[in-house]
């Protein structure tokens, strides 16, 4: 089942789409979507190390798992003032 790629603010401009669907089974792991997300998208190269991923509205660190048909979201980096 595909896994839904959403992208917001500086993410979304950089990728230049605001949704994708990844075919095929998914990354094992967010460290491994990172570079499937680099690989398809290489302008987000310059925030790639700080993007926030969250999978099935939960936020994730690089070793979690995806599973199959997860909605996966990806948000710049943010700060607060």
């Amino acid at each position: 089942m595909p896994s839904t790629l959403l992208f917001f603010a500086r993410a979304r401009d950089l990728a230049g789409t605001d949704r994708a669907r990844l075919e095929g089974p998914p990354p094992a792991t967010v460290g491994e979507l990172r570079r499937v997300l680099l690989d398809r998208y290489p302008a987000l190269a310059p925030i790639a190390p700080h993007l926030l991923i969250a999978v099935n509205q939960a936020y994730a660190q690089d070793p979690d798992s995806i599973p199959d048909g997860a909605e996966i979201a990806v948000f710049p980096p943010v700060s607060g003032g």
